[in-house]
């Protein structure tokens, strides 16, 4: 396992949690979001939860590399999902999105190279 593995899964499960529990609190933030994404209240905590459980996937990662790779790359949906709802409403406030995304990404991509070179 390479420092860089360890620290991006670290980052990217940090990152998916706390997303997690803004949602999961009922923070005004994700609110805000899914208003300006015209998207419905009651997904806060299917989100909350899928931001969850990919965190704590990308931590089981390091016992079972399969459901780390797994997790990252059901965040990289996730994400790629958040971009298709900004770009429909016509939001081109991406920052945000692009550190979650590339996050998850890099991520996925060091789980992968790790697994097919051994």
């Amino acid at each position: 396992m390479s420092i860089v593995h360890i620290t991006l899964t670290v980052v990217a499960a940090f990152l998916a949690a706390s997303g997690a529990v803004t949602y999961l609190i009922g923070h005004e933030y994700p609110k805000a979001q899914l208003r300006m994404k015209r998207l419905p209240m009651w997904w806060m905590p299917m989100l909350g939860s899928i931001l969850a459980a990919g965190a704590l996937g990308l931590l089981a990662g390091f016992a079972v590399p399969l459901i780390g790779t797994l997790a990252a790359a059901g965040l990289v949906l996730y994400f790629i999902g958040a971009l298709i709802a900004h770009l429909r409403v016509g939001s081109r406030d991406l920052v945000g999105w692009a550190i979650f995304f590339v996050t998850m990404l890099a991520t996925l991509v060091v789980d992968l190279s790790r697994a097919h070179n051994g």
